[in-house]
């Protein structure tokens, strides 16, 4: 016989396999379990889901990052399609880290504009609203069709470096476009803002032209939404060393951490490279300087929230 006591709004957690101990510490805060759900793979390789625990007239939370492999967009598109399926009253969809999100543009003849695609997946599997953390572009909201939650690390750095005693402290745009982040973190910490003046012959290659700042005997925080390889950052870090810059932080959302960005970082001047666990960071990606800051408690704040028909943006004010 079916459980009739459950109401219409009570909240069912579920997640991917992309960052299940991301999505465990969010259960946590929230005093839920995570949803029983099995997911495998045929031998062919494809995926197989399936929903262990009543969805009907549920209020569905999905936690899944979208970072390479391309499986986990695949796991997450399927998720969904199994929680509308099984007749679930909204289907949120928690993303920390948004992949394919630097593709926002056609910036060379015949080449896709892969966010949009991605966008247009998630809302055509089902999805009623979707959470994410520090979009590559905050004009990605336009590529939904539905509701978009778009939350900030912020608050998280800023705690974090308030806790140091930095000494005149300088907060750096790693380039133009990073102004506004970081004119946004130079308020909050009481520190003045520097831009880096770079120039990218090619994809994850970039040059430090100029640095627009003083920043000569005072600690450094670089800013950035993310790392992949590292070259930027690095550059940036030789640059404001070279110019006589104390120490040198640098934070950012995601850690992707890709190819030769732990030898970058190890072989340079950072004192500290503070990421968020927006993505899975394995053990061979860790490194002595790297700092691992939690973003459970505002995630879980902000579906609390959502939930609730609380103001997500008061989290922030």
């Amino acid at each position: 016989m079916a459980d009739i006591s459950l109401s219409r709004s009570e909240m069912l957690l579920l997640a991917g396999t992309a960052n299940r101990p991301l999505a465990e510490e969010i259960a946590s805060h929230l005093e839920r379990p995570l949803c029983r759900v099995t997911i495998r793979r045929f031998a062919d390789g494809e995926i197989f889901v399936r929903i262990d625990e009543n969805v009907r007239g549920r209020d569905v939370f999905i936690f899944q990052s979208t970072n390479p492999p391309a499986e986990n967009m695949m796991e997450l598109l399927i998720l969904i399609d199994a929680a509308k399926r099984a007749s679930a009253a909204r289907v949120t969809v928690v993303i920390p880290y948004f992949g394919y999100a630097r593709q926002d543009r056609k910036d060379q003849p015949r080449v896709a504009i892969s966010a949009k695609l991605m966008a247009n997946l998630v809302t055509t599997a089902g999805a009623d609203r979707v959470m994410a953390v520090d979009f590559h572009q905050h004009q990605l909201q336009g590529f939904f069709d539905i509701p978009v939650d778009h939350l900030y690390a912020a608050p998280v750095f800023v705690q974090h470096y308030r806790q140091k005693s930095l000494k005149d402290p300088v907060v750096v745009a790693p380039d133009v476009g990073g102004a506004k982040m970081a004119r946004g973190f130079a308020k909050r910490l009481n520190a003045s803002l520097a831009i880096i003046d770079k120039r990218r012959p090619s994809a994850n290659i970039a040059e430090v032209v100029n640095v627009v700042g003083e920043v000569t005997g005072r600690d450094c925080l670089i800013v950035d939404d993310l790392v992949d390889t590292g070259g930027t950052m690095c550059e940036a870090i030789a640059a404001l060393k070279k110019l006589g810059a104390r120490d040198v932080y640098c934070c950012a959302s995601h850690a992707l951490l890709s190819g030769p960005a732990v030898d970058r970082f190890t072989a340079s001047a950072v004192t500290e490279l503070a990421v968020t666990n927006t993505i899975l960071v394995p053990p061979a990606r860790m490194f002595d300087r790297l700092k691992l800051l939690s973003i459970a408690p505002l995630l879980s704040q902000a579906i609390r929230y959502t939930h609730s028909d609380q103001s997500v943006s008061s989290l922030f004010d």
